[in-house]
């Protein structure tokens, strides 16, 4: 049984709730002051302990979207899949399509009326990175009447490690934007839904790590590369943009400071304005100061000239420790640069207040790219 199974969490739960029971059961027999009887209480109470931590920490696994499996959860790389078809591009490029799933909307069986999902491995022949992603293809894809149109795309990231399921599955970002072109209150955009952790499982954040893996490039190039060369969707980077929770968000933000000619919008929900320096992520700079500051947004503001871009960053008053960071980040924003924010009252670092901002993010992100 998988890591996110709902027999998984039955059975933890059921067997935590047996212990409690076994527990308040042989207390009055475990009593006695020796060695084994303190021995017993000891094991008890460790046993029903480990047993609800790994319940709470299975269903908080289901509820948000940390890790997708055991070999997820353990550092372990696992294999992509058995490709089912294998398609080339006009230019060569090749993109595995390994399947397709219909989209929880009313009519979602029918591509032209629900749109449809593809599962896809891209494969980055700059940066030499393969990584799966899911491509939502909104109804209008399928309709006669846009046969010829190409679409503006963005790149949607999760936060770290993340997985790129609950995207739809928890975030519902295909289904709030099939709401929004409904209403008439966003354009058709085709959306990449990924996981920045591209090279798992280190913590890259989107950086092109000295002697590592060149994450910002598979991002600025490859992806759109790709995927411009299986679908219809336009190239230029008006045509592009990114948004991201949390490390995904941090990600949406530098592309387009940094790679403007890739992405012209950049969406952060609670995004960070800098990358850390952990044992998840090791050396992301190989010691070089001057890569470190231009990855450092608030310094890049101050200190380099602004990209001609569009950025949407989010935070809330309580719940969210990058609030004042936020307002800094605003307040340095210099011409010809543009800058828009969700500010909440309170909100936790969570998927609830992300789905909170979602649809005024992706409306704010339609206006903003050109079909």
């Amino acid at each position: 049984m998988g890591l996110t199974s709902k027999k998984v969490l039955l059975l933890a739960v059921l067997f935590a709730v047996a212990l409690f029971v076994l527990t308040i059961w042989l207390w009055p027999r475990l009593s006695r002051q020796n060695w084994r009887t303190v021995l017993g209480r000891i094991g008890l109470l460790l046993a029903t302990q480990l047993s609800i931590f790994a319940s709470i920490g299975l269903f908080a696994n289901n509820s948000f979207g940390f890790y997708a499996s055991w070999a997820d959860l353990f550092g372990q790389e696992q294999e992509p899949g058995v490709v089912t078809n294998h398609e080339t591009g006009p230019n060569g490029t090749k993109l595995k399509l390994l399947g397709s799933e219909h989209v929880g909307v009313p009519g979602g069986s029918k591509p032209h009326v629900g749109g449809r999902i593809d599962q896809v491995v891209l494969q980055g022949e700059k940066s030499k990175i393969n990584s799966p992603a899911f491509v939502y293809l909104p109804p209008q894809y399928f309709q006669p009447k846009y046969a010829k149109k190409r679409f503006p795309a963005s790149v949607v990231l999760t936060g770290y490690p993340g997985t790129a399921q609950a995207l739809y599955k928890k975030l519902h970002f295909p289904q709030t934007q099939h709401e929004l072109v409904r209403k008439n209150k966003m354009q058709p955009t085709i959306l990449v839904m990924m996981r920045p952790t591209v090279a798992p499982p280190r913590d890259t954040e989107c950086v092109d790590i000295p002697n590592g893996p060149q994450t910002e490039t598979f991002f600025t190039h490859d992806v759109r590369h790709d995927i411009a060369s299986h679908y219809r969707v336009g190239t230029a980077a008006k045509n592009w943009g990114v948004i991201g929770d949390s490390t995904g968000g941090y990600c949406a933000l530098k592309m387009p400071m940094r790679y403007p000619k890739a992405f012209s919008t950049g969406v952060a929900l609670s995004g960070a304005y800098k990358a850390p320096l952990d044992a998840s992520t090791g050396a992301l700079f190989g010691g070089d100061k001057q890569l470190e500051r231009e990855n450092n947004l608030l310094w890049r503001q101050k200190n380099l000239p602004a990209a001609p871009v569009n950025l949407l960053v989010t935070s809330s008053k309580q719940g969210e420790d990058n609030y004042k960071e936020t307002l800094k980040f605003i307040r340095q924003t210099k011409s010809p640069g543009k800058i828009a924010s969700i500010i909440l009252d309170s909100g936790g670092h969570n998927f609830n207040t992300w789905r909170r901002e979602i649809p005024a993010a992706l409306e704010w992100m339609g206006g903003h790219l050109k079909a």
